[in-house]
């Protein structure tokens, strides 16, 4: 799907002070590296789906391993059961991540959603301040007073024979006034030391470039690379 253009019809991408824009530039040159995993960090401002939009880029070839598409904004973000998932503009996280891990047998990549949740959530702890639990098969908790509240949630996808799409989108400064349903949640909410989107993504994607490699490097077995453990 190609990303629409509503420039005209949208607020200024400075129009909430409190949600400023992702700085591609920044976060391609903190994570793009030479023997690393992530090849490519793109931001667009809206679009449907960042799955739908990666599924559709590796199966015409012009996505590598690797590949991070990050959007602002998503007008057709899908959960588990294909529940909608909205959220206002900058308010989050929203991406989706390309993987090829031609070294690990198919049928160990039932483990990639919850390895990214892992991964996810120990980013967050580290960079945000807040602990994050999984509710399996793809929920991210927070704590919001005495709750336990869903702040994000992932999705996996196939792509073809050789190739997985993992979407996720987290809840960072959504207010209560805000939120989708009462039961949902956010960093802020949370108590967050940092929202800044930047250094948040950026600890995601490297905790999850760490597990990854950890499992990858273990053919799959997640006994092995301490996935069972955690």
């Amino acid at each position: 799907m190609t990303p629409r253009d509503d420039s005209e019809s949208s607020p200024s991408r400075w129009s909430d002070l409190d949600r400023p824009p992702l700085n591609a530039t920044s976060l391609s040159r903190g994570l793009v590296r030479e023997g690393g995993l992530w090849r490519a960090v793109d931001v667009v401002q809206r679009t449907g789906s960042t799955n739908t939009d990666l599924v559709a880029r590796a199966a015409d070839g012009t996505a590598d391993e690797g590949t991070v598409l990050v959007a602002e904004e998503q007008t057709a973000a899908r959960g588990r059961l294909d529940r909608q998932w909205t959220a206002p503009p900058r308010s989050g996280l929203f991406f989706s991540v390309l993987l090829r891990p031609a070294e690990v047998p198919v049928h160990h990549w039932g483990w990639l959603p919850l390895l990214t949740g892992v991964a996810v959530a120990t980013g967050l702890s580290r960079a945000a301040g807040v602990d994050t639990a999984l509710k399996w098969p793809n929920d991210l908790l927070v704590t919001v007073g005495d709750q336990e509240r869903k702040a994000g949630g992932i999705l996996a996808e196939r792509a073809g024979d050789d190739a997985v799409v993992i979407g996720v989108g987290v809840n960072v400064t959504l207010r209560a006034g805000e939120l989708p349903v009462p039961q949902a949640g956010s960093l802020t909410l949370a108590g967050a030391v940092s929202t800044d989107r930047d250094p948040l993504l950026r600890g995601v994607l490297r905790s999850l470039e760490d597990w990854y490699g950890r499992w990858r490097g273990a053919g799959g077995d997640a006994a092995a690379c301490g996935l069972q453990e955690t």
